[in-house]
Protein backbone atom coordinates (compact mmCIF):
# COMPACT_ATOMS: atom_id res chain seq x y z
CA UNK A 1 0.00 0.00 0.00
CA UNK A 2 0.99 3.43 -0.93
CA UNK A 3 0.14 6.93 1.37
CA UNK A 4 0.64 10.10 1.65
CA UNK A 5 0.00 11.60 5.29
CA UNK A 6 -1.06 15.25 4.85
CA UNK A 7 -0.16 18.37 7.01
CA UNK A 8 0.86 16.29 10.16
CA UNK A 9 3.28 17.75 13.01
CA UNK A 10 6.89 16.44 13.65
CA UNK A 11 9.38 17.48 16.33
CA UNK A 12 12.48 19.13 14.57
CA UNK A 13 15.14 20.40 17.18
CA UNK A 14 13.45 22.34 20.18
CA UNK A 15 10.52 22.73 17.85
CA UNK A 16 8.02 21.50 15.67
CA UNK A 17 7.50 21.72 11.64
CA UNK A 18 4.23 20.46 9.92
CA UNK A 19 4.97 17.75 6.51
CA UNK A 20 3.66 15.42 4.58
CA UNK A 21 5.07 12.07 4.55
CA UNK A 22 5.06 9.41 2.15
CA UNK A 23 4.66 6.09 2.55
CA UNK A 24 5.18 3.17 -0.39
CA UNK A 25 5.63 -0.31 0.58
CA UNK A 26 7.13 -0.58 3.77
CA UNK A 27 9.16 2.16 4.16
CA UNK A 28 8.93 6.17 4.21
CA UNK A 29 9.60 7.36 1.08
CA UNK A 30 9.63 11.25 1.25
CA UNK A 31 9.30 14.11 4.06
CA UNK A 32 8.54 17.68 3.03
CA UNK A 33 6.58 20.59 2.42
CA UNK A 34 3.74 20.29 -0.52
CA UNK A 35 4.53 16.86 -1.43
CA UNK A 36 2.51 15.57 -4.34
CA UNK A 37 -0.26 12.66 -3.33
CA UNK A 38 0.55 9.11 -3.92
CA UNK A 39 -1.52 6.58 -3.06
CA UNK A 40 -4.38 7.01 -0.47
CA UNK A 41 -4.43 10.64 1.57
CA UNK A 42 -4.71 10.52 5.04
CA UNK A 43 -5.59 13.83 6.71
CA UNK A 44 -2.77 14.49 9.03
CA UNK A 45 -3.55 17.92 10.29
CA UNK A 46 -3.69 18.57 13.77
CA UNK A 47 -1.74 15.68 14.41
CA UNK A 48 1.21 14.42 16.07
CA UNK A 49 3.30 12.05 14.08
CA UNK A 50 6.05 9.68 15.93
CA UNK A 51 8.07 6.77 15.54
CA UNK A 52 6.52 3.73 17.17
CA UNK A 53 7.48 2.75 20.74
CA UNK A 54 8.92 -0.52 21.94
CA UNK A 55 7.73 -2.41 24.52
CA UNK A 56 10.79 -3.70 25.53
CA UNK A 57 10.28 -6.58 27.92
CA UNK A 58 6.79 -8.41 28.62
CA UNK A 59 4.99 -11.69 29.69
CA UNK A 60 2.22 -11.80 27.36
CA UNK A 61 0.35 -14.89 29.53
CA UNK A 62 0.56 -12.37 32.50
CA UNK A 63 -2.31 -10.89 30.76
CA UNK A 64 -4.30 -12.97 32.70
CA UNK A 65 -2.87 -12.89 36.12
CA UNK A 66 -4.23 -8.71 35.80
CA UNK A 67 -5.54 -7.63 39.37
CA UNK A 68 -4.77 -11.03 40.81
CA UNK A 69 -1.33 -11.32 42.11
CA UNK A 70 -0.82 -9.44 45.82
CA UNK A 71 1.99 -6.69 46.17
CA UNK A 72 4.95 -8.64 46.98
CA UNK A 73 8.41 -8.79 46.79
CA UNK A 74 9.77 -10.59 43.38
CA UNK A 75 10.69 -13.35 44.90
CA UNK A 76 7.50 -14.16 46.88
CA UNK A 77 5.38 -12.45 44.19
CA UNK A 78 6.84 -15.12 41.79
CA UNK A 79 5.88 -17.62 43.67
CA UNK A 80 2.27 -17.12 43.38
CA UNK A 81 2.54 -16.25 39.89
CA UNK A 82 3.55 -19.87 39.09
CA UNK A 83 0.94 -20.74 40.82
CA UNK A 84 -1.44 -19.20 38.79
CA UNK A 85 -0.16 -19.40 35.51
CA UNK A 86 -2.30 -20.03 32.70
CA UNK A 87 -2.27 -23.67 30.77
CA UNK A 88 -4.50 -23.40 27.78
CA UNK A 89 -3.07 -22.84 24.44
CA UNK A 90 -6.07 -20.73 24.09
CA UNK A 91 -5.00 -18.59 26.74
CA UNK A 92 -1.46 -17.87 25.27
CA UNK A 93 -3.36 -16.61 21.89
CA UNK A 94 -5.71 -14.41 23.64
CA UNK A 95 -2.76 -13.22 25.73
CA UNK A 96 -0.57 -12.33 22.98
CA UNK A 97 -3.53 -10.70 21.37
CA UNK A 98 -4.19 -8.86 24.40
CA UNK A 99 -0.29 -7.72 24.98
CA UNK A 100 -0.58 -6.13 21.19
CA UNK A 101 -3.71 -4.31 21.62
CA UNK A 102 -2.52 -2.64 24.75
CA UNK A 103 0.90 -1.51 23.08
CA UNK A 104 -0.74 -1.08 19.84
CA UNK A 105 -3.23 1.59 21.72
CA UNK A 106 -0.48 3.34 23.77
CA UNK A 107 1.96 4.05 20.89
CA UNK A 108 3.81 0.73 20.10
CA UNK A 109 4.74 -0.73 16.87
CA UNK A 110 6.89 -3.54 18.90
CA UNK A 111 6.57 -5.88 21.90
CA UNK A 112 9.64 -8.18 23.05
CA UNK A 113 7.91 -10.48 24.91
CA UNK A 114 9.54 -12.78 27.45
CA UNK A 115 6.95 -16.00 26.91
CA UNK A 116 6.16 -18.41 29.68
CA UNK A 117 5.37 -21.60 27.60
CA UNK A 118 2.91 -24.28 28.60
CA UNK A 119 5.42 -27.15 29.52
CA UNK A 120 4.70 -30.49 26.95
CA UNK A 121 3.56 -27.30 24.36
CA UNK A 122 6.56 -25.52 24.46
CA UNK A 123 6.07 -25.49 19.93
CA UNK A 124 2.45 -24.88 20.49
CA UNK A 125 2.57 -21.75 22.98
CA UNK A 126 5.36 -20.08 20.71
CA UNK A 127 2.83 -20.80 17.31
CA UNK A 128 -0.21 -20.00 19.64
CA UNK A 129 1.70 -15.89 20.25
CA UNK A 130 2.93 -15.88 17.03
CA UNK A 131 -0.67 -15.97 15.63
CA UNK A 132 -1.41 -13.69 17.38
CA UNK A 133 1.28 -10.88 16.42
CA UNK A 134 0.20 -11.69 12.85
CA UNK A 135 -3.12 -11.40 13.28
CA UNK A 136 -2.85 -7.87 14.91
CA UNK A 137 -0.19 -6.88 12.32
CA UNK A 138 2.40 -5.75 15.23
CA UNK A 139 6.02 -6.63 15.21
CA UNK A 140 7.36 -9.34 17.86
CA UNK A 141 10.09 -10.67 19.29
CA UNK A 142 9.08 -13.63 21.06
CA UNK A 143 12.09 -15.23 23.58
CA UNK A 144 10.37 -18.42 24.67
CA UNK A 145 11.32 -18.06 28.90
CA UNK A 146 13.64 -20.59 29.41
CA UNK A 147 15.62 -21.86 33.04
CA UNK A 148 17.78 -25.57 33.34
CA UNK A 149 17.55 -25.06 37.55
CA UNK A 150 15.04 -25.33 39.91
CA UNK A 151 12.80 -22.39 41.39
CA UNK A 152 14.65 -22.51 44.59
CA UNK A 153 18.01 -21.72 42.71
CA UNK A 154 16.79 -18.36 42.53
CA UNK A 155 16.60 -17.60 46.23
CA UNK A 156 19.72 -17.15 48.26
CA UNK A 157 21.05 -20.16 50.10
CA UNK A 158 18.35 -21.85 48.29
CA UNK A 159 19.69 -25.19 46.80
CA UNK A 160 21.24 -25.53 50.13
CA UNK A 161 18.72 -24.87 52.31
CA UNK A 162 15.40 -25.69 50.62
CA UNK A 163 13.90 -29.04 49.14
CA UNK A 164 13.72 -29.50 45.78
CA UNK A 165 14.28 -31.66 42.62
CA UNK A 166 16.17 -31.23 39.57
CA UNK A 167 14.83 -28.82 36.73
CA UNK A 168 12.54 -31.47 34.61
CA UNK A 169 14.20 -30.73 31.47
CA UNK A 170 18.12 -30.98 30.45
CA UNK A 171 20.50 -28.25 29.31
CA UNK A 172 20.52 -30.04 25.93
CA UNK A 173 16.93 -30.97 25.36
CA UNK A 174 16.03 -26.63 26.25
CA UNK A 175 18.83 -26.07 23.23
CA UNK A 176 17.30 -28.69 21.21
CA UNK A 177 13.73 -26.98 21.94
CA UNK A 178 15.42 -23.78 21.07
CA UNK A 179 16.48 -24.99 17.57
CA UNK A 180 13.32 -26.21 17.06
CA UNK A 181 11.46 -22.83 17.87
CA UNK A 182 13.60 -20.87 15.53
CA UNK A 183 13.05 -23.74 12.62
CA UNK A 184 9.52 -23.59 13.35
CA UNK A 185 8.60 -19.85 13.87
CA UNK A 186 11.60 -17.06 13.11
CA UNK A 187 10.21 -14.88 10.75
CA UNK A 188 11.86 -11.73 10.43
CA UNK A 189 10.18 -11.40 7.03
CA UNK A 190 6.82 -11.37 8.41
CA UNK A 191 7.47 -9.22 11.38
CA UNK A 192 8.17 -11.93 13.53
CA UNK A 193 11.49 -13.26 15.42
CA UNK A 194 12.58 -15.81 18.21
CA UNK A 195 15.09 -14.29 20.36
CA UNK A 196 16.97 -16.37 22.94
CA UNK A 197 15.07 -15.90 26.72
CA UNK A 198 17.23 -17.60 29.45
CA UNK A 199 15.15 -16.48 32.02
CA UNK A 200 18.38 -15.14 33.92
CA UNK A 201 21.45 -15.72 35.78
CA UNK A 202 19.70 -17.20 39.16
CA UNK A 203 17.87 -20.26 37.63
CA UNK A 204 19.78 -20.94 34.69
CA UNK A 205 23.27 -22.30 34.20
CA UNK A 206 26.50 -21.16 32.39
CA UNK A 207 26.13 -23.85 30.20
CA UNK A 208 22.73 -22.75 28.99
CA UNK A 209 23.70 -19.09 28.66
CA UNK A 210 26.78 -20.13 26.81
CA UNK A 211 24.64 -22.35 24.24
CA UNK A 212 21.67 -19.89 23.99
CA UNK A 213 24.94 -17.79 23.17
CA UNK A 214 25.92 -19.82 19.80
CA UNK A 215 22.18 -20.44 19.03
CA UNK A 216 22.06 -16.76 18.74
CA UNK A 217 25.11 -16.49 16.43
CA UNK A 218 24.22 -19.11 14.34
CA UNK A 219 20.63 -17.17 12.92
CA UNK A 220 21.27 -13.74 14.46
CA UNK A 221 18.85 -13.70 17.33
CA UNK A 222 18.65 -11.02 19.79
CA UNK A 223 19.58 -12.16 23.67
CA UNK A 224 17.18 -11.54 26.39
CA UNK A 225 16.98 -11.84 30.02
CA UNK A 226 15.69 -10.45 33.37
CA UNK A 227 19.51 -8.89 35.47
CA UNK A 228 19.72 -8.03 38.87
CA UNK A 229 16.64 -7.05 39.29
CA UNK A 230 16.31 -7.42 43.58
CA UNK A 231 18.95 -7.00 46.43
CA UNK A 232 18.34 -11.06 46.89
CA UNK A 233 19.60 -11.39 43.52
CA UNK A 234 22.58 -9.30 43.90
CA UNK A 235 23.05 -11.51 47.15
CA UNK A 236 23.10 -14.54 45.06
CA UNK A 237 25.71 -13.30 42.41
CA UNK A 238 28.00 -13.14 45.24
CA UNK A 239 27.29 -16.35 46.43
CA UNK A 240 27.27 -18.05 43.30
CA UNK A 241 29.90 -16.35 41.29
CA UNK A 242 32.07 -14.32 44.25
CA UNK A 243 31.57 -10.98 42.58
CA UNK A 244 29.66 -9.41 39.66
CA UNK A 245 26.94 -11.36 37.35
CA UNK A 246 27.38 -8.87 34.78
CA UNK A 247 31.35 -9.59 34.43
CA UNK A 248 30.26 -13.06 34.78
CA UNK A 249 27.76 -12.74 31.65
CA UNK A 250 31.07 -10.79 29.89
CA UNK A 251 33.63 -13.62 29.80
CA UNK A 252 30.64 -16.15 28.95
CA UNK A 253 29.97 -13.69 26.00
CA UNK A 254 26.69 -13.27 26.29
CA UNK A 255 26.95 -9.49 26.06
CA UNK A 256 26.71 -7.78 22.74
CA UNK A 257 24.64 -5.04 21.29
CA UNK A 258 22.01 -7.70 20.40
CA UNK A 259 21.76 -8.46 24.25
CA UNK A 260 19.06 -6.42 26.38
CA UNK A 261 18.87 -6.73 30.07
CA UNK A 262 15.34 -6.51 31.80
CA UNK A 263 15.27 -4.22 35.13
CA UNK A 264 19.11 -4.08 35.81
CA UNK A 265 18.43 -2.31 38.98
CA UNK A 266 21.03 -3.79 41.52
CA UNK A 267 24.29 -2.91 39.41
CA UNK A 268 27.06 -0.89 40.49
CA UNK A 269 30.02 1.06 38.28
CA UNK A 270 31.88 -1.11 37.07
CA UNK A 271 29.08 -3.29 35.86
CA UNK A 272 27.81 0.18 34.16
CA UNK A 273 31.42 0.10 32.77
CA UNK A 274 30.64 -3.16 31.16
CA UNK A 275 26.98 -2.36 29.88
CA UNK A 276 28.64 0.19 27.97
CA UNK A 277 31.35 -1.29 27.13
CA UNK A 278 29.51 -4.41 25.27
CA UNK A 279 27.17 -2.30 23.91
CA UNK A 280 24.15 -4.06 26.00
CA UNK A 281 20.60 -2.28 26.18
CA UNK A 282 18.91 -1.60 29.84
CA UNK A 283 14.91 -2.16 29.77
CA UNK A 284 13.91 0.12 32.45
CA UNK A 285 10.49 -1.44 33.81
CA UNK A 286 9.79 1.34 36.28
CA UNK A 287 6.22 0.23 36.76
CA UNK A 288 7.02 -2.98 37.71
CA UNK A 289 10.09 -2.57 39.95
CA UNK A 290 8.01 -0.36 42.11
CA UNK A 291 4.64 -2.74 42.46
CA UNK A 292 7.26 -5.60 43.36
CA UNK A 293 9.47 -3.03 45.98
CA UNK A 294 12.53 -3.87 43.95
CA UNK A 295 13.86 -0.53 43.71
CA UNK A 296 14.98 1.94 41.47
CA UNK A 297 17.38 1.39 38.12
CA UNK A 298 19.90 3.43 38.05
CA UNK A 299 19.20 5.25 34.37
CA UNK A 300 20.57 7.88 34.58
CA UNK A 301 24.03 6.76 35.42
CA UNK A 302 23.44 4.30 32.12
CA UNK A 303 22.55 7.70 30.34
CA UNK A 304 25.69 9.05 31.09
CA UNK A 305 27.84 6.19 31.11
CA UNK A 306 26.54 6.07 26.99
CA UNK A 307 24.23 3.03 27.88
CA UNK A 308 21.26 2.66 25.29
CA UNK A 309 17.75 2.66 27.70
CA UNK A 310 14.62 1.31 26.40
CA UNK A 311 11.44 1.00 28.06
CA UNK A 312 9.32 -1.98 28.97
CA UNK A 313 5.69 -2.77 30.38
CA UNK A 314 7.03 -6.13 32.41
CA UNK A 315 4.38 -8.31 32.47
CA UNK A 316 0.38 -7.31 33.55
CA UNK A 317 0.86 -9.57 36.34
CA UNK A 318 3.53 -6.94 38.43
CA UNK A 319 1.94 -4.03 36.20
CA UNK A 320 -1.48 -4.98 36.09
CA UNK A 321 -1.77 -3.32 32.32
CA UNK A 322 -0.14 -2.62 29.10
CA UNK A 323 0.56 0.93 28.76
CA UNK A 324 3.39 1.91 26.98
CA UNK A 325 2.81 6.01 27.74
CA UNK A 326 2.22 4.80 31.43
CA UNK A 327 5.59 3.08 31.54
CA UNK A 328 7.58 6.32 29.81
CA UNK A 329 5.88 8.99 32.29
CA UNK A 330 6.92 6.88 35.39
CA UNK A 331 10.14 5.59 33.76
CA UNK A 332 10.94 9.46 32.91
CA UNK A 333 9.42 11.40 35.80
CA UNK A 334 10.89 8.84 38.70
CA UNK A 335 14.56 9.69 38.55
CA UNK A 336 13.86 13.19 39.12
CA UNK A 337 14.57 12.13 43.08
CA UNK A 338 17.48 10.33 42.17
CA UNK A 339 19.64 13.07 41.11
CA UNK A 340 19.40 16.90 42.45
CA UNK A 341 20.87 17.98 39.10
CA UNK A 342 17.92 19.06 36.78
CA UNK A 343 20.21 18.86 33.99
CA UNK A 344 20.56 15.10 33.98
CA UNK A 345 16.56 14.80 34.07
CA UNK A 346 14.91 12.99 30.61
CA UNK A 347 13.26 15.14 29.16
CA UNK A 348 10.03 14.58 27.33
CA UNK A 349 11.72 14.59 23.91
CA UNK A 350 14.58 12.09 25.23
CA UNK A 351 12.14 9.85 26.61
CA UNK A 352 10.38 9.61 22.99
CA UNK A 353 13.72 8.96 22.05
CA UNK A 354 14.21 6.19 24.28
CA UNK A 355 11.11 5.01 23.78
CA UNK A 356 11.70 4.63 19.57
CA UNK A 357 15.34 4.24 18.28
CA UNK A 358 16.32 3.53 21.97
CA UNK A 359 14.10 0.08 21.75
CA UNK A 360 14.24 -0.59 18.33
CA UNK A 361 18.41 -0.68 19.17
CA UNK A 362 17.81 -3.01 22.13
CA UNK A 363 16.39 -5.29 19.43
CA UNK A 364 19.24 -4.71 16.67
CA UNK A 365 16.59 -3.04 14.40
CA UNK A 366 17.57 0.57 14.72
CA UNK A 367 19.76 0.85 11.64
CA UNK A 368 16.12 -0.09 9.61
CA UNK A 369 12.97 1.64 12.04
CA UNK A 370 12.65 3.43 14.99
CA UNK A 371 13.13 7.02 13.27
CA UNK A 372 11.80 9.99 11.63
CA UNK A 373 13.92 8.82 8.25
CA UNK A 374 13.72 8.48 4.43
CA UNK A 375 14.17 4.88 3.47
CA UNK A 376 13.75 3.25 7.23
CA UNK A 377 10.60 1.21 7.72
CA UNK A 378 7.14 3.04 8.73
CA UNK A 379 6.36 1.96 11.90
CA UNK A 380 4.31 5.42 12.71
CA UNK A 381 2.10 6.59 14.79
CA UNK A 382 -0.64 9.48 15.02
CA UNK A 383 -1.60 11.03 17.83
CA UNK A 384 -4.95 13.13 17.71
CA UNK A 385 -4.12 16.93 18.89
CA UNK A 386 -7.62 17.78 19.25
CA UNK A 387 -8.27 14.82 22.04
CA UNK A 388 -8.96 16.82 25.16
CA UNK A 389 -5.98 15.14 27.34
CA UNK A 390 -3.58 16.85 24.45
CA UNK A 391 -4.99 20.33 25.42
CA UNK A 392 -4.87 23.18 25.18
CA UNK A 393 -2.22 23.78 22.72
CA UNK A 394 0.74 24.53 24.85
CA UNK A 395 3.66 21.34 24.04
CA UNK A 396 2.34 18.50 22.04
CA UNK A 397 5.53 15.95 23.43
CA UNK A 398 5.21 17.18 26.74
CA UNK A 399 1.42 16.56 26.59
CA UNK A 400 2.10 12.97 25.68
CA UNK A 401 5.00 12.14 27.96
CA UNK A 402 4.23 13.86 31.25
CA UNK A 403 0.20 14.02 30.81
CA UNK A 404 -2.41 11.24 30.73
CA UNK A 405 -3.51 10.60 27.23
CA UNK A 406 -6.51 9.26 27.29
CA UNK A 407 -7.49 7.48 23.54
CA UNK A 408 -5.41 10.04 21.85
CA UNK A 409 -4.05 7.30 19.60
CA UNK A 410 -5.20 8.09 15.89
CA UNK A 411 -3.68 5.96 13.77
CA UNK A 412 -1.12 3.38 13.39
CA UNK A 413 1.45 1.89 10.86
CA UNK A 414 4.10 -1.14 11.51
CA UNK A 415 5.94 -2.40 8.52
CA UNK A 416 3.40 0.43 6.57
CA UNK A 417 0.57 -1.17 6.87
CA UNK A 418 -2.14 0.70 8.62
CA UNK A 419 -3.32 -1.61 11.22
CA UNK A 420 -5.27 1.01 13.52
CA UNK A 421 -7.00 3.89 11.54
CA UNK A 422 -9.44 6.47 13.01
CA UNK A 423 -9.47 5.09 16.48
CA UNK A 424 -10.09 1.70 15.77
CA UNK A 425 -8.58 -1.68 14.75
CA UNK A 426 -8.45 -2.44 11.35
CA UNK A 427 -7.09 -5.96 12.08
CA UNK A 428 -8.55 -7.90 14.97
CA UNK A 429 -12.43 -7.94 15.88
CA UNK A 430 -12.21 -6.47 19.71
CA UNK A 431 -15.35 -6.62 20.48
CA UNK A 432 -15.08 -10.01 20.53
CA UNK A 433 -12.08 -10.40 21.82
CA UNK A 434 -13.22 -8.73 24.73
CA UNK A 435 -16.39 -10.74 25.06
CA UNK A 436 -14.04 -14.00 24.98
CA UNK A 437 -12.28 -12.40 27.66
CA UNK A 438 -14.85 -11.86 29.81
CA UNK A 439 -16.23 -15.06 29.31
CA UNK A 440 -13.43 -16.60 30.53
CA UNK A 441 -13.93 -14.99 33.88
CA UNK A 442 -17.65 -15.31 34.81
CA UNK A 443 -16.70 -15.98 38.53
CA UNK A 444 -14.48 -13.64 40.08
CA UNK A 445 -12.56 -16.66 42.98
CA UNK A 446 -9.79 -16.08 44.91
CA UNK A 447 -6.82 -18.24 44.23
CA UNK A 448 -5.14 -21.15 45.90
CA UNK A 449 -1.40 -20.19 46.84
CA UNK A 450 0.61 -22.94 47.61
CA UNK A 451 4.10 -22.32 46.98
CA UNK A 452 5.10 -19.34 49.15
CA UNK A 453 4.39 -21.09 52.24
CA UNK A 454 7.14 -23.32 51.23
CA UNK A 455 9.24 -20.49 50.42
CA UNK A 456 8.48 -17.63 52.24
CA UNK A 457 10.45 -17.87 55.89
CA UNK A 458 12.88 -18.92 53.92
CA UNK A 459 13.06 -15.68 51.76
CA UNK A 460 12.37 -13.72 55.42
CA UNK A 461 15.21 -15.26 57.11
CA UNK A 462 17.77 -14.42 54.31
CA UNK A 463 16.65 -10.65 53.42
CA UNK A 464 16.80 -9.87 57.33
CA UNK A 465 13.48 -9.74 57.76
CA UNK A 466 11.37 -10.51 61.27
CA UNK A 467 10.07 -14.27 60.94
CA UNK A 468 6.94 -15.09 59.56
CA UNK A 469 4.32 -13.79 62.95
CA UNK A 470 6.54 -11.90 64.78
CA UNK A 471 5.73 -8.62 65.47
Amino acid sequence: MTYTLRSALIPVEDSYATVDVQIEGDRIAAIGASLPTVGTAIDAENKLLLPGFVNGHAHSVQFWQRGLIPQLPLELWLADVFDTSPTELEQTYLGALGTAISTLLSGGTCVMDHLYVIPGQELESIAAASRAYKEVGIRAFIAPLIQDMPFVSGYPEGVKTLPHQPYHQSTDELLALMEAIVAQSHAPEDGIQIAVGPTGFHRCSDALFEGCRDLSDRHNLCRHIHLLETKAQKMLAQERYGGSAVKHLQQLGFLDHRTSLAHSIWLDAADIEVLAETKSTVVHNALSNLRLGSGIAPVLKYLQAGVNVAFGCDGAASNDGQDMLEAIKIGSLLHNVTDPDYKHWITPRKAVEMASIGGFTGVNLADQVGSLTVGKQADLVLYDLKNLSLLPRTDPIKLLILGRPNAAVDSVWVRGQQVFADGTLKTVDTSHFTQTVFNYGEVYSKPQYKTIHQVEAHYRRVMGLAECGDA
